[in-house]
């Protein structure tokens, strides 16, 4: 359940979950999937301690290099707000009642950072020297995430509008989201690897910081705020002194508003920033080092092609799909079932504190040698809380008053996410500590980037798959109008034209719970040992056989 962006698709983009979107799955949340900045820094940055006569260079300290950490935050809030706005999609779509296969078509938007790996490797071998290697990248495709928002402010309006017998353009809406997402994934591959140049030695752990508070913070202000300034009753309650019936921002409103910020921030930093100037105190930046495009995928496939390794990915890329269900559609079942969906947005926020509290606490637990047991623990509980929403959707409807759902309701819903995200986290962490301690570091990059895009993939096409089936799955008969059906649309339209009203007799969302908790528990206890046998694997089985390359 996601109660942002389903309500953190997805997130696609692999985030340390921070902010809840669509699904509340791991796998949609977008954390950082490329290698680890301070690992990699120290590589690239190697020598830059010195200047060109061979002195020691005077070590200018943070507020030195201000500037270029607040140019990196910006850019990574930059970078959260298309993502935020994606994650809104569903709730507004859900709110106009189109079927789950567009919400499984839809859901298609989150792919791209889980996928970006495919064509990293040509965003770093492949630039203009003149301008700049990493600007020959980002300045072109913040052009076009600008150019998009604008042509979006124009038509989304129309898009989304459900007119009688025929509801939003979910095609053309999934195919521009889907840019946006593709060019945001490809905008992160150039400012993760400009961080590491840009900042000094010294100073380029920030750039991690600046990636999780920069794309947090763009994920809230797309997602969580634009949904709550977006929405008439939350405004006319709390915002305004005399009610009206739009909230005070629209999405195309929204939408131009940070198209134009792209294209003038964008062309600042075309203009202004130079990307191979003298660091401070007169320090060059280093310059890097490129593998080509065929060495990187060469090595990516070496790396796959090792047992251990392959035997790993075939697992994580099904050990979600027990949590399908709950994570994917939990949240558009609650918008259905009448809970605004700006209300749940807001129950991200008091989440934050308790989403940067549990990885410490988790880690204690995980940075021993055997991290995947947290893994294991955890699992069950997630396949219960799964259910858990089951129960907590079917019992919503009767909850609902004219003024809308009590208090006790909401707390109730805040308790049982912060359950499921202290489960998440576990499984999250466990697994991002074995792809620590098992990657060859020799190539640890390039290894631990695979190991996370496979974790990605792993959380989306369940999600996908378990929006697609919830219409297949459910079933609908007519009442009122002899001798007709609910099968299909047409059949529905003639239903309700011969005087009858189609209601769900079944719903596929609560077949598909029980077969996803079936489907997970039979995979834990059948392949959870297995990937627990895994931390028995001598080191040497994940390391790269260099003398036969």
């Amino acid at each position: 359940m996601e109660l942002s962006d389903s309500v953190t698709h997805k997130n696609g983009r692999q985030r340390k979950p921070a902010v809840p979107q669509g699904d509340m799955s791991d796998g949609n949340r977008v954390r950082n999937t490329t290698p680890d900045l301070e690992e990699e820094g120290e590589a690239l940055l190697r020598g830059s301690d010195t200047e060109n006569n061979g002195q020691p260079s005077v070590q200018p300290g943070i507020r030195g290099e201000l500037g270029n950490v607040s140019l990196l935050l910006f850019l990574y809030v930059l970078q959260g707000i298309p993502l935020g706005l994606a994650g809104s999609i569903p709730l507004i779509l859900q709110s106009k009642n189109v079927s789950y296969k567009d919400q499984a078509f839809f859901s298609f938007v989150f792919w791209p950072f889980s996928l970006k790996l495919l064509w990293a490797p040509l965003v770093d071998a492949l630039y203009l020297t003149w301008f700049g290697r990493r600007k020959s990248w980002l300045v072109p495709t913040q052009y076009l995430l600008g150019l998009f928002m604008l042509y979006l402010s124009v038509t989304v309006d129309t898009l989304l509008k459900s007119d009688e017998g025929q509801g939003p353009d979910v095609i053309t809406l999934t195919a521009v989201f889907f840019m946006l997402a593709f060019l945001a994934a490809t905008q992160d591959i150039a400012v993760d690897g400009w961080a590491l140049t840009m900042l000094s030695r010294e100073n380029v752990g920030y750039a991690s910081t600046c990636n999780s508070v920069g794309q947090t913070a763009g994920y809230f202000l797309g997602n969580v705020l634009f949904l709550a300034l977006e929405s008439a009753d939350f405004c006319n309650k709390y915002l305004r002194a005399e009610p009206k019936e739009t909230g005070i921002v629209t999405l195309s409103d929204f939408l131009f508003f940070w198209g134009v910020v792209f294209l003038v921030s964008t062309t600042l930093v075309a203009i202004m920033k130079k990307e191979n100037a003298r660091g401070q105190h007169g320090r060059k930046k280093v310059r890097e080092e490129t593998q080509s495009v065929m060495e990187t995928y060469k090595l990516l496939l070496s790396i796959i092609k090792m047992p251990a390794v392959f035997t790993f990915c075939s697992l994580l890329l099904t050990a979600k799909m027990g949590f399908s269900a709950a994570d994917a559609v939990t949240g558009l079942k609650l918008v259905e079932a009448g809970v605004p969906k700006e209300q749940l947005a807001l129950l991200a926020v008091p989440m934050v504190p308790l989403q940067v509290l549990l990885p410490l606490i988790i880690s204690k637990y995980t940075a021993g040698p055997r991290p995947l047991d947290v893994f294991y623990k955890a699992f069950p509980f997630r396949l219960l809380i799964g259910l858990g929403y089951a129960v907590l959707v079917w019992w919503t409807p009767s909850l609902k008053q004219e003024g809308g759902f009590p208090l006790y309701y909401y707390t109730i819903v805040l308790f049982s996410y912060a359950l499921h995200q202290v489960a998440l986290y576990s499984m999250y962490v466990a697994c991002m500590a074995f792809h620590a301690k098992v990657s060859d570091p020799v190539i640890g990059g390039t290894y631990m980037t695979l190991l996370n895009t496979v974790t990605n993939l792993g959380g989306n096409w369940p999600s996908t798959l378990a929006l697609w089936m919830v219409d297949p799955l459910t079933s609908k008969e007519c009442q009122g109008a002899a001798g007709q059906k609910c099968g299909s649309p047409e059949e529905t339209g003639l239903c309700v034209k011969e005087g009858g009203v189609c209601v769900t007799s079944l719903d596929g969302y609560y077949v598909e719970s029980v077969v996803c908790a079936l489907i997970g528990l039979t995979w834990w206890v059948w392949l959870g040992n297995r990937m627990r046998r895994l931390q028995d694997q001598s080191p040497a089985a994940w390391r790269r056989n260099y003398s036969s390359c």
